[in-house]
């Protein structure tokens, strides 16, 4: 009897584990968008004030990890050079996107409220954002996907 409950702790104690680990997991991986952003270098007088990421649901309905990744910049270039400059590194349609950050609030994302800090009033701030995969199973079995 002690050997199936140690086997029965072992298997509850993985469970648990690996429940703690998914959304740990996901969490790099959205930090690793943040990467790819920051490795494109950054236009002429362009400075980053920012940046985010996060995992879980953040856009329309159903289930399933989205994994987003921003960075604020704060520019003197109109947002068409900018978009320029990022369009040279996409590689799909979600790569690299550039939109003027008029507010505190990350609107890109639907689901939950999430705000940068830093003050945005004097028109100048941009938000260059991607979206990214996660690694499987974990992003199957992370609770905020669902």
């Amino acid at each position: 009897m002690r050997k199936r409950s140690k086997i029965a702790l072992t298997i509850i104690a993985s469970l648990i584990l690996f429940c703690i680990l998914c959304p740990i997991v996901n969490d790099i991986s959205a930090k690793r968008i943040i990467a790819n952003i920051e490795s494109v270098p950054l236009p002429q007088d362009t400075q980053v004030a920012e940046q985010f990421s996060h995992a879980g649901k953040l856009v329309g309905n159903g289930n399933g990890m989205q994994f987003f990744g921003a960075i604020l910049i704060e520019s003197e270039l109109p947002l068409e050079d900018l978009d320029k400059h990022y369009s040279l590194y996409r590689e799909t349609p979600w790569d690299y996107i550039v939109e003027l950050q008029d507010t505190q609030n990350v609107d890109v994302i639907e689901h939950g409220t999430f705000s940068f800090e830093t003050d945005v009033s004097n028109g100048n701030f941009y938000i260059v954002y991607s979206w990214g995969n996660g690694i499987s199973p974990f992003q199957d079995f992370d609770l905020r996907g669902h």
